[in-house]
């Protein structure tokens, strides 16, 4: 199966789903990431590495394939919403996705924000193109540090429905590839904490009966 996660910025795809990329890689699927905006002008002390950081965390996850694309970052809604989506749709079309996996579209983060909703637009792609595989599955991740800080309670939040186990050597794999993006881990009780991360897969684990989980929110399945 070809796996696409689509997210805002590097290190999302492995708070959202490390450990999940790694299980699905390891099992013989095909994962690719496509990173909406790779500048990191808005994140202190992070801008010199954040390159070699990117290629590092990718190594230790076993993900061979990532597309960049060039959106300002946290700008990304003075982009017109059809340069995102058509951005996401040649991904999708050159690594022939048939799962994707993106940001819940009510984080608080504004990027995180729009790569959802462009990514719902762009997964109908195989009703309006020959040659694109059928979608099977459109997933929402939570990405600690943004999901849970979703407070409008006007909005629909975070509501995970399908849970990934991966046991504790899954976690030590998010939290090695984590490690790899200059400061990104914080100290406890940060939410990028090892404690809490730890915590959250644990939490998540017992939701579903297992040790150790990560949680996803799906919202499009076709068996």
């Amino acid at each position: 199966m070809n796996y696409l996660i689509v997210v805002a910025h590097p290190d999302d795809e492995v708070l959202g789903a490390g450990a999940t990329i790694f299980k699905l890689i390891m099992q013989g699927n095909k994962v690719a990431v496509a990173i909406m905006s790779g500048h990191a002008a808005a994140r202190n002390n992070r801008s010199a590495t954040l390159s070699e950081d990117e290629e590092k965390a990718m190594s230790i996850m076993g993900v061979e394939k990532v597309y960049h694309a060039d959106f300002p970052n946290i700008k990304m809604n003075t982009v017109p919403h059809l340069e995102l989506v058509q951005y996401i749709e040649q991904c999708i079309e050159d690594w022939q996705a048939e799962v994707i996996f993106t940001h819940h579209p009510s984080d608080t983060n504004i990027d995180h924000q729009e790569t959802s909703r462009a990514a719902v637009a762009a997964c109908r792609l195989f009703q309006r193109k020959e040659g694109i595989p059928q979608l099977r599955e459109l997933s929402y991740m939570e990405v600690p540090s943004s999901t849970e800080w979703s407070l409008n309670s006007a909005e629909n939040r975070f509501t995970p429905n399908k849970f990934v186990e991966i046991g504790k050597s899954g976690v030590e794999k998010k939290l090695e590839a984590l490690s790899a993006y200059t400061g990104v881990m914080r100290p406890y009780p940060h939410p990028r904490s090892v404690e809490a991360l730890t915590g959250l897969a644990a939490s998540r684990g017992a939701q579903a009966g297992c040790a150790y989980a990560e949680a996803f929110e799906s919202v499009f399945r076709s068996e």
